[in-house]
């Protein structure tokens, strides 16, 4: 339970928290927040305060229905930004989201260290080889689909089965390609239903079978928000649950909006296991 950033040994042994950081207008939750390099660098700044191991960030919304944006016009949100943040905090993992290999080349070449890939490189295989070529780990997620089309593609044999074989053949792909540090995420939110959702986390164990650290990005999602009857707003003391949930099934990466109250959890999480 360890990953290898830049020669670097990350232990995953006890739970870590990634912060969320998205530079697009339109993502659920926090779209728009940050809107320009100011705002930018002091949350990053707090984040990494409160606690946060890694920085995910993001300049392509993937939420449900959200509009496509093109190669050229996500880097053109990413780089600039991405050098500054580089620059301010030389020391910080830097995780990239994205599924395309050139923003993940440019990304890596301005400093990145992780590839956070929501399509486990279906929809740019190339994607594996840019990873493998820079020796960065890789975040693997579970879809079907894009971000547009993902919830009309919610029908499963056997959700937990088909998703077991999807990491399986996903997996032996990118070891093939030569990357060498895989995080597993089961992709809560795409192209799943709120009872699908809920099904997953009960069988989060099950994923144990690939002797991989696995992540959970749950984050003030729409399972909790309409299970809840609340906005993605008021949706933080849900998360808080289900976060614990998470790390009781062996989570080992919590993604989040909310950095201190998650750093919490996991203490707690800690003190409970020994």
């Amino acid at each position: 339970m360890q990953i290898n950033i830049k020669g670097e040994l990350v232990s995953l042994e006890e739970p870590q928290v990634m912060g969320i950081l998205n530079l697009t207008p339109d993502s659920f939750y926090d779209g728009g927040f940050h809107q320009n390099e100011k705002q930018i660098l002091n949350q990053v700044d707090k984040m990494l305060i409160e606690g946060a191991s890694f920085i995910d960030i993001g300049a392509y919304s993937s939420r449900p229905d959200a509009k496509d944006v093109d190669a050229a016009e996500e880097q053109k949100r990413l780089l600039p930004l991405l050098k500054k943040i580089r620059k301010e905090f030389p020391k910080t993992f830097l995780s990239i989201d994205t599924f395309r290999s050139d923003v993940a080349q440019a990304s890596l070449k301005e400093g990145a260290d992780i590839i956070n890939d929501i399509s486990g490189g279906q929809l740019d295989e190339k994607i594996f080889s840019v990873v493998a070529k820079f020796g960065s780990p890789y975040i693997m997620m579970h879809m079907r689909g894009t971000p547009k089309t993902m919830q009309k593609q919610t029908e499963y044999d056997n959700l937990i089965v088909d998703i077991r074989h999807y990491f399986s053949e996903r997996i032996s792909l990118a070891k093939k390609a030569g990357i060498k540090d895989i995080i597993l995420d089961p992709g809560f939110g795409f192209a799943k239903t709120r009872t699908q959702n809920f099904e997953l986390m009960r069988e989060l164990k099950l994923f144990d079978v690939f002797e991989l650290p696995f992540l959970v990005g749950i984050s003030r999602k729409s399972m909790i928000y309409k299970t809840l009857d609340c906005e993605a707003s008021e949706a933080l003391n849900g998360t808080t649950a289900l976060n614990m949930f998470s790390l009781q099934q062996g989570a080992k990466i919590l993604r989040v909006h909310d950095v201190k109250e998650a750093v919490e959890t996991v203490e707690l999480y800690k003190e409970l296991s020994k």
